[in-house]
């Protein structure tokens, strides 16, 4: 093992990980796994035994590590400058030196001050804990989704303004359409009107020369000196009938009435936006599993809670890594992924296409599927114990039930499906896929119906080269292994980029990744310069790194079983090694 890769830091609550530490004794440099209380020491096993051993430490309380008692800072008292201050008064609420507990408080109830701020030190590192691990994650989620539902109205209120725009040039188009037509009519009125009284003066005119030519005539006959055939005389009943003036009419000309239409009549044509009175919904809070810590402890609550060492601990990332079996996958020739059910039994591919189902107790074969897939995460077994994965089609995705029974699942159209995940959380499939130089991650619900997209970051570039290998961790992240890029890229639930984890070298190169129960990230770097598993922290921190001395050789695959222990699967041999690394 190395030396440690991070400090000892506050969050030391029980689920989170263990760092490193080097024995506090002389130049002992073996883990410490052990601490002496009252010499606030840390120490390994074999010094743990000599300190017990030891006539004037025998009696000290050496207990794990992390059930340490936390050192009381240092302060004088200022009445009694050459004593410490380590005492507290409950009675007074002050803390005391050894003097002033004996002058002013000795009928008072005094209780060990370093005792207290030990525990209290504990509840402030549980209460920090839960910020980290549930308060912060869970306030970021609603923020988020804040965020995304931000998006969401803005799309829908640019729906409606469209809408709203639309509406109006359609009835735009049709006052347009309706004042042509009514233009229109009227032109056609005052042609017909105005054809009417032109025929009605022409025939005037003809009437005035009909007029004036009879005029002419009269004037004619009175001019005449004649007496014989004199039209005055033998004709005058005859000639003195004038035709009498034409009679017309006058025009009527159209009455246009106005459309009566109000401020409403529009609203009612284009339509209002109407504000919903539904009762907003209180958005949902995951409620965390335990209760708020209480700090405020009186001395007969601690007496109680001293009685409470039965309790299971909870599990954290031990300081060493064990192997405790290994097993051989027969029918394949590499290691290159694995998928654990709950059965007692595995899948597990190679590089060349071999698809192997493998009973762990007998590690015979049960079942030998050919498939289009190679060094990649084609495959996963959901919480029904159903095998998805990339069958010899390469764009097509397959499940097999528990009763054998094989079906087409998911077609990808124009991207090939490299890895697979099925959430744990809801069921839902993870695909990574590439197209050419493109590559994304999308989410299927149960029913293969996709419903997300992740491609690119919030700057529009591709967040994906070759997403090979897929899991989810407990919060929801989605972590991948991306070979071209050389990193393990890890993005939220709503696909925004949290960070890129790119190892301590620029050789690395990430193969297979799984998550565990306390939100570890474990992933293979595949780089035969490296030759190691890393494990993360949910924000891409290195942890651990187990190395070849723990017999890694070339890890390509890894998972973790019901009972927290690691599988690691090995290029160019068919065994699989597991590990306790879990405490």
């Amino acid at each position: 093992m190395s030396k440690p890769l991070v400090p000892d830091t506050v969050l030391e609550e029980p689920v989170i990980a263990q760092h490193y530490l080097v024995c506090g004794n002389g130049n002992c440099e073996k883990n410490c796994q052990f601490y002496c209380n009252p010499c606030h020491l840390p120490m390994c096993e074999q010094c743990r035994e000599k300190h017990q051993k030891s006539p004037d430490t025998k009696n000290h309380e050496v207990v794990p590590y992390r059930q340490r008692r936390r050192e009381l800072p240092v302060e004088k008292c200022k009445d009694h400058p050459t004593k410490e201050i380590d005492i507290l008064c409950e009675d007074c609420k002050v803390p005391l030196c050894y003097k002033c507990a004996l002058q002013d408080h000795q009928k008072h109830t005094l209780t060990d001050l370093e005792t207290i701020y030990s525990e209290r030190f504990t509840l402030y590192l549980r209460e920090i804990h839960k910020i980290h691990q549930y308060f912060l994650p869970t306030t970021k989620d609603i923020q988020s989704d804040i965020k995304e539902e931000a998006k969401n109205i803005k799309a829908v209120m640019d729906k409606i303004r469209e809408s709203m725009k639309s509406g109006a040039e359609f009835l735009k188009s049709l006052v347009d359409t309706v004042t042509s037509d009514n233009i229109e009519q009227v032109n056609k009125i005052e042609e017909s009107i105005v054809e009417n009284l032109q025929s009605q003066e022409n025939k005037y005119k003809e009437y005035i020369c009909y007029l004036e030519d009879l005029v002419k005539e009269f004037q004619g006959y009175l001019s005449s000196t004649k007496l014989q055939n004199n039209p005055i005389i033998f004709s005058f009943s005859d000639q003195l009938k004038i035709q009498p003036i034409p009679k017309t009419t006058k025009p009527v000309p159209p009455v246009f009435t106005a459309g009566q239409c109000s401020k409403e009549d529009v609203v009612k044509l284009l339509g209002r936006v109407i504000v919903s009175n539904t009762k907003p919904e209180n958005r949902e809070i995951k409620h965390t599993k335990n209760a708020s810590t209480q700090l405020k402890l009186s001395g007969k609550q601690r007496k109680q809670d001293d009685g409470k060492s039965d309790m299971k601990p909870t599990l954290s990332l031990s300081s060493s890594v064990t192997k405790v079996r290994e097993y051989t996958v027969p029918g394949v020739d590499s290691v290159c992924h694995i998928s654990l059910g709950k059965s007692g039994k595995i899948w597990a591919s190679d590089h060349v296409g071999n698809l192997v189902q493998t009973d762990l107790a007998q590690e015979n074969r049960l079942q030998n599927i050919q498939t289009s897939g190679g060094s990649e995460g084609y495959h996963t077994v959901t919480k029904d114990e159903v095998l998805i994965y990339k069958g010899l089609k390469n764009k097509v995705v397959k499940r097999i039930t528990v009763d054998n029974t094989i079906t087409e699942y998911i077609k990808t159209g124009d991207w090939e499906p490299l890895s697979i995940h099925s959430s744990h959380i809801n069921g839902d499939i993870l695909i990574g896929m590439r197209n050419g130089k493109d590559a994304k991650v999308t989410r299927y619900n149960k029913t293969g119906e996709e419903i997300q997209n992740i491609q690119r970051d919030n700057k529009g570039q591709g967040m994906y080269k070759y997403p090979h290998y897929i899991t989810e961790n407990i919060n929801s992240d989605i972590c991948v292994s991306d070979l071209n890029k050389g990193a393990v890229v890890v993005v939220d639930k709503s696909g925004r980029c949290r960070f890129c984890y790119r190892g301590p070298w620029s050789t690395s190169l990430p193969f297979g990744i799984c998550t565990d129960l306390l939100g570890h990230i474990i992933v293979c770097d595949g780089c035969t310069m490296n030759r190691t598993v890393y494990i993360l922290d949910q924000d891409g921190q290195i942890l651990f790194r187990p190395t070849i001395q723990q017999g890694i050789v070339y890890p390509r695959s890894v998972c973790v079983d019901d009972e927290n222990n690691l599988h690691v699967g090995q290029w160019n041999n068919s065994k699989v090694k597991v590990f306790k690394y879990l405490q």
